[in-house]
């Protein structure tokens, strides 16, 4: 005699938050890379915050300052480059200038939003970044455990992160944290040339909680803009 056996239902997700869509757990961001020199200096502040405080959001990623970020593309990244290469056609180069450390949210960056008079926003830099969204929007499809990134030229602050999402989870560090970096001698370039802009595509385990714990990134391309 054969025995009924009531096979154990499949566990089904109470929330699509946390679903997997097509291309995770990837996400795609178009960067201006600085200088050599300005890199150096992001790169010698958020590795003696890892070593002092255990803070890793900053430096987790490479150098940069974002112009798209975190975009969830599930085209082929030669589809991105192509896309990004046309947005990109007859932009020219540009001088960035780096009013130093400010506070930005809860975190702290290096200011790169303005021109040297430090009020005027910088329009070439805004300019650069609407012109890669526009490009990569149409690639771009939802991903259900993770917030939608939109540009908008209004709010959009051009900044090389220094201290960033670790403050939302430590937020009692904030002060001292920023007492630390000022103390830190740590030089930095006042301008630099805005000709580099990267495409990256980043990984995490995580996209909808403390993504920077697993985050890793490749770099797929470089464009660089005439002077």
């Amino acid at each position: 005699m054969t025995e009924n056996v009531t096979p154990t239902p499949t566990p089904v997700a109470t929330s699509e938050r946390f679903a997997q869509a097509p291309g995770d757990p990837y996400r795609y961001g178009v960067y201006l890379r600085p200088d050599p020199a300005t890199c150096a200096a992001v790169t010698a502040v958020t590795t003696q915050l890892r070593a002092q405080y255990g803070i890793v959001s900053a430096g987790a990623f490479p150098p940069h300052a974002t112009l798209v970020g975190s975009r969830h593309i599930t085209a082929p990244a030669g589809e991105i480059v192509a896309a990004v290469t046309r947005g990109l056609a007859d932009v020219p180069a540009f001088t960035v200038h780096n009013a130093g450390v400010r506070r930005q949210g809860v975190g702290l960056v290096y200011d790169v939003h303005h021109l040297a008079d430090g009020i005027t926003p910088n329009s070439a830099f805004v300019d650069l970044a609407a012109r890669v969204d526009k490009a990569v929007a149409p690639l771009q499809t939802p991903a259900p455990n993770h917030a939608e990134h939109h540009f908008d030229r209004n709010t959009s602050r051009a900044h090389l992160s220094l201290v960033s999402h670790d403050m939302y989870v430590r937020p009692d560090l904030s002060e001292e944290v920023g007492e630390y970096v000022d103390g830190l001698p740590v030089a930095f370039p006042e301008r630099f040339p805005g000709d580099r802009v990267t495409l990256y595509r980043t990984r995490s385990d995580d996209w909808a909680g403390r993504w920077w714990r697993t985050l890793t990134w490749e770099h797929v391309h470089t464009w660089r803009l005439p002077r």
